[in-house]
């Protein structure tokens, strides 16, 4: 468990992706630098003003968290559009940084569905898995027929 002055590592992913992203910009292609580019780093930015946010506000969490899902995935889609476009100087590069956003949006879907599925949190918290009664085995079908 995180303390509260401690981010968790979803803030460290967000910020890492911020910068990678910021590098991968500077070489882009003047003409793709000013378009693409500058749609990349302000989503990147606001994956990361948005992560923050969530784990500031524990108010309003599970909202901003669902937003954060959004969020990631649109940069995902920004990532996509300046590959197409050729904006990358390399593979190798959009490889990197799709890798980074893959990672960092399977952390947001994470903490996202710890708000979503309370049941499971639940199960898992008290250490025991919670499952239905299976009506396949003897003592389930023997107490159901009588």
């Amino acid at each position: 468990m995180t303390s509260r002055f401690q981010p968790p590592p979803i803030i460290k992913a967000a910020e890492r992706l911020l910068d990678e992203i910021e590098k991968a910009v500077r070489q882009f292609p003047r003409y793709h630098r000013y378009a693409v580019g500058a749609d990349l780093r302000r989503q990147a930015m606001a994956v990361n003003i948005n992560a923050n946010r969530a784990w500031r506000d524990r108010e309003h969490q599970a909202a901003l968290v669902g937003q954060l899902v959004w969020d990631v995935d649109a940069l995902k889609q920004y990532l996509q559009a300046a590959m197409r476009l050729r904006a990358f100087n390399s593979f190798r590069r959009f490889e990197m940084l799709a890798r980074l956003a893959h990672e960092l949006g399977a952390q947001a879907g994470g903490w996202n569905r710890r708000f979503s599925t309370p049941n499971a949190q639940n199960a898992r918290a008290n250490g025991v898995a919670q499952r239905g009664e299976k009506l396949s085995t003897r003592t389930a079908l023997a107490g159901a027929n009588s």
